[in-house]
């Protein structure tokens, strides 16, 4: 028989500086990952920065973010969405400035940023024996969790274009597969009992190139099968919309779906 989580648990969840992972988390998460990629577009391209100098811009922003969330002494819902957002704006310039500027084309791109992210995690496990998302508040933690984002936003912006330019589907076509990868990792958290660290992460990475090929749909060329919405105004509507759903979705630390299957005797 189940037994209501101990007192030391409800202690470790109040304490983790992340938020509940429900419904509204993923729908701000998509939300994040589209601004992302206008917002990443709109420093590079339409304020014609380049993608390195967009890349250190918001490297040095999410650096910044990073330490105020590590030194926060509990969550801070602004404080942590707005950290997400700089990484997958960072995440944006630094994919296309690997497959475009480097030269190694989203096929190249999207297999040594796949890497890195299984190298991160990878290294999270070695080091702290776990890379389950129920618990961030140690610093080291905080810093894998980091990471390992930043890496999968920037893997996930790679694979959008690769899916949608190199597989030839476009950003409609993209977004249909990546939203349905989405919906089966849903059903195997509903009606299975897959590993919840392994599909939090699955859909995590998922989120980003969902988000990146709904982005360039937005502000892309008609002649390249977007609407060309303008970047900024786009941006900022993409903005709005999540600082709404922040304050009208509740905001709660928490764990992954199963934390507490986990957790319970």
């Amino acid at each position: 028989m189940t037994q209501a989580a101990s007192p030391a648990a409800d202690r470790l969840e109040v304490l983790s500086k992340v938020p509940a992972v429900t419904l509204g988390f993923w729908l701000i998460k998509i939300l994040a990952t589209t601004l992302g990629e206008t917002g990443g577009d709109t420093v590079s391209m339409t304020m014609k920065l380049g993608y390195l100098t967009g890349t250190a811009i918001f490297a040095a922003v999410l650096i910044a973010l990073v330490v105020l969330q590590v030194r926060a002494n509990r969550f801070h819902p602004f404080l942590y969405w707005t950290t997400i957002i700089a990484s997958t704006t960072a995440g944006t310039t630094l994919a296309d400035y690997a497959t475009r500027s480097l030269g190694i084309g989203y096929t190249g791109g999207s297999a040594l940023l796949l890497t890195a992210v299984l190298a991160s995690l990878a290294a999270w496990k070695l080091t702290l024996g776990s890379v389950s998302s129920d618990r961030i508040a140690e610093p080291r933690v905080e810093l894998f969790y980091w990471l390992t984002i930043t890496l999968s936003q920037t893997l996930g912006t790679a694979l959008g274009d690769w899916t949608a330019d190199t597989g030839g589907l476009g950003y409609l076509g993209a977004a249909v597969v990546f939203g349905g990868l989405l919906a089966l990792v849903a059903g195997l958290t509903v009606w299975t009992r897959a590993n919840r660290i392994l599909l939090f992460w699955a859909a995590f990475i998922l989120t980003r190139p969902l988000g990146a090929v709904v982005g360039d749909f937005l502000d892309k060329p008609l002649d390249h099968g977007g609407l060309a919405l303008n970047r900024p105004l786009a941006s900022a509507v993409l903005a709005v919309a999540i600082l709404a759903l922040i304050v009208l979705l509740p905001q709660k630390p928490g764990g992954h779906p199963g934390h507490r299957q986990s957790i319970a005797a």
